[in-house]
């Protein structure tokens, strides 16, 4: 409930009445003064998204001057073309001091440890004269800030960044057992001089996964990377398929290390999408024997063998199964 506390804060900073958006998003004056009290994510995105929008900042109040509405979007998109991880998000921070001169935000790596930290330039909430509202503000500002970065960068590479340790440059919130949920599993320490998120460099060599047409999909929900923790998209699905389309063959244990999950989290994955490493595998065996058949004169044993079949007889009896005729009679009908 600090957190909805800070965006009536931004409300009443831009001079402007956040009721309306409360009440929309279930939340009454009296909730707002009860600590305890929580809202669940999507009333909180959808409240984060108006406010955001009304007051056209995607900075909620949090600098001394609005962000408007697409920054982080621009941001996104400035990114989209670097090779890998470590350049986009670094071109990112570099790019976010264009937008502001409250805080700045380095990458730097040092030995196998990669450090995305957070300088205050200015006091965040400064215009706040009440000292726990300005408490407030700064730490939904920090913590807001951090995830945007972060969850950007899982959603590049369609993978949790591997985090080791956060270090939080303000004293712990009544509300500090909320943290397990944000960052969850991550050591972290409050008070400290920085706030630092350290992660495993390796992970900054990922290239990146996306591109415009994924953008432009993703930036009408983007407040979900910042509030919620990362979930493999329908990505994992596409990158499964090309995978299949390279190594036939891989079982189900080589294809999950290939994309860096478990076979569980692939079949769930998978399941939850309304197929199985089984259909998948037989799917992409016979687009790929039925794009053989028809752009070379290869014989079939040959197609058999690169499309993942031990011979061709068991070949034979799959692709009946697929067309209800033999790879000979299905390329005779196909149109030269």
């Amino acid at each position: 409930m600090a957190f909805v506390r800070a965006i009536a804060l931004a409300y009443r900073l831009r001079g402007a009445d956040p009721a309306a958006a409360l009440r929309e998003a279930g939340v009454g004056r009296a909730d707002l003064l009860d600590a305890p009290t929580r809202l669940t994510s999507l009333p909180f995105e959808r409240l984060a998204l108006r406010a955001m929008r009304e007051l056209d900042d995607e900075a909620l109040g949090w600098f001394s001057r609005r962000l408007p509405w697409g920054s982080y979007g621009m941001l996104a998109r400035a990114s989209l073309s670097a090779p890998t991880l470590g350049v986009a998000l670094a071109r990112w921070c570099r790019h976010h001091a264009l937008l502001t001169d409250d805080v700045l935000l380095t990458l730097k790596q040092d030995g196998a440890v990669a450090r995305l930290t957070l300088h205050e330039r200015t006091t965040l909430g400064a215009a706040l004269p009440d000292v726990a509202e300005r408490a407030i503000l700064r730490e939904f500002a920090q913590v807001s800030l951090l995830r945007n970065a972060l969850g950007l960068s899982s959603w590049w590479i369609d993978a949790r960044l591997p985090l080791l340790e956060l270090d939080l440059a303000y004293p712990a919130p009544p509300h500090a057992d909320v943290y397990s949920l944000l960052f969850a599993g991550v050591p972290l320490r409050f008070g400290t001089v920085y706030t630092e998120a350290r992660l495993a460099a390796e992970v900054l060599k990922e290239p990146l996964r996306r591109d415009e047409a994924a953008l432009r999909a993703m930036l009408p929900q983007a407040i979900r990377l910042m509030v919620r923790p990362y979930r493999h998209d329908r990505l994992l699905l596409d990158r499964a398929r090309l995978a299949l389309r390279a190594h036939p063959r891989a079982n189900a244990a080589q294809l999950a290390a290939s994309l860096h999950v478990s076979v569980r989290t692939l079949q769930r994955h998978l399941a939850n999408h309304g197929t199985s490493i089984h259909e998948l595998r037989s799917r992409v065996r016979q687009e790929l024997a039925q794009h053989l058949l028809l752009r070379t004169n290869w014989p079939i044993k040959r197609i058999a063998s690169e499309v993942g079949f031990a011979n061709d007889k068991s070949f034979l009896r799959a692709f009946h199964v697929w067309t209800g005729l033999s790879p000979t009679d299905w390329r005779m009908s196909r149109p030269t």
